[in-house]
């Protein structure tokens, strides 16, 4: 057992999301954490699917560099949700969740999580996004008044979360649902397998 251990690829997650973690843990990986303290507003593109992509090979670029990520599978994303042909981020303050969850309900808009994988061992790297549709319920004024009070859409893209208080927010989704939490799993699998790398050779 000892030396499948040693064996193992490490595994390093370029990101502070507790959610991603988790999804990776969920899925028999056991990552590291080193964030990647990439600007994330420095960065643009063509469109919100480009951006989310650019965002998440700049974070797995800047961890893959790093003198403690040598030889490890750095995994980068980054999510935006497309509603109107804009990207939108992390909202910047309570007006905002609120402004942006009164502009949402009752509409559907597109989670885009953008996927970088760097195998820090060779140089070579597989990227992609993925995008699930949302479709948003539509709850009152109240409710998104308490939603905005808890905190939570503050921290997330969007300003929603499949896994916390406005799951009951969200009547449907159409693909992914780890994809809108933060990371898409089976897109993961695909491009480490781009890499020559089978993702359960990477369980714990």
């Amino acid at each position: 057992m000892a030396r499948m251990t040693d064996q193992r690829r490490r595994v390093v997650l370029a990101s502070a999301s507790p959610a991603r973690l988790g999804l990776l843990r969920d899925a028999g990986l056991a990552p590291e954490v080193v964030v990647s303290g990439v600007d994330e507003d420095a960065l643009t593109a063509s469109d919100p699917g480009t951006l989310a992509l650019v965002l998440a090979e700049a974070k797995a670029d800047a961890v893959a560099a790093r003198p403690e990520a040598a030889g490890a599978l750095v995994i980068g994303c980054d999510s935006v949700l497309e509603l109107d042909g804009e990207a939108l981020g992390k909202p910047a303050d309570e007006e905002e969740a609120t402004a942006r969850w009164k502009s949402m309900r009752g509409r559907a808009g597109i989670l885009q999580t953008g996927h970088c994988v760097v195998d820090t061992a060779t140089g070579r790297r597989a990227s992609a996004t993925a995008s699930t549709t949302v479709r948003f319920g539509e709850p009152t004024d109240a409710e998104i008044a308490a939603y905005v009070a808890s905190g939570e859409p503050l921290h997330v893209a969007g300003a929603f979360t499949l896994d916390g208080r406005s799951a009951p927010f969200v009547d449907a989704i159409e693909g992914s649902h780890g994809n809108v939490i933060g990371l898409s799993l089976p897109l993961l699998r695909r491009l480490l397998a781009d890499l020559g790398i089978g993702i359960t050779d990477l369980w714990a």
